[in-house]
């Protein structure tokens, strides 16, 4: 399963938004910064989809704002 999302760094508050299927906008409280906010990013969301961390990877955009995420 792949997702397209816009990742908001330096929110907050954490939240998860489903802008329309296989979309979302995630606001994370972590600063773009040494890849502190796809860590984040990778927690929130296992947590949010109740998956471990190590099923999610970013496919594209690890140094953007817009990214594409695998389950």
């Amino acid at each position: 399963m792949k997702y397209s999302i816009t990742v908001k760094p330096g929110s907050s508050q954490e939240k998860i938004i489903e802008t329309s299927p296989g979309e979302l906008v995630v606001y994370l409280r972590a600063k773009a910064h040494d890849g502190e906010a796809n860590d984040a990013l990778i927690k929130l969301l296992s947590k949010y989809y109740k998956v471990p961390k190590t099923s999610i990877k970013i496919i594209r955009g690890a140094k953007s704002k817009s990214k594409i995420i695998e389950f």
